[in-house]
């Protein structure tokens, strides 16, 4: 299954990278560009280590690093309720 945003959570994005904002409960967050990366990778249908590679190839982050920092992202987006879907990190 693909992730995608949670009903209610909606995206922009801004020169800063990418702006999510809950309607629900009105707290956003603002993505910087490499988790807007990230993000953006699993929304069209990306594995978890397709987006660490991606981090790693457009941003020369090292694969283990890009892959822990793809982690704790999927973290917090799941934790706060922003995403469904894309199984298992």
């Amino acid at each position: 299954m693909t992730m995608r945003l949670r009903d209610g959570v909606s995206s922009a994005e801004t020169d800063y990278g990418t702006m999510l904002l809950d309607e629900d409960s009105g707290r956003y967050w603002n993505l910087n560009p490499t988790a807007a990366l990230v993000l953006h990778t699993l929304l069209e249908g990306g594995t978890p280590d397709q987006a660490a590679h991606q981090l790693s190839e457009r941003y020369a982050v090292e694969a283990a690093a890009a892959g822990r920092d793809v982690r704790e992202l999927l973290d917090e987006l799941r934790s706060a309720g922003l995403v469904e879907g894309g199984g298992a990190p």
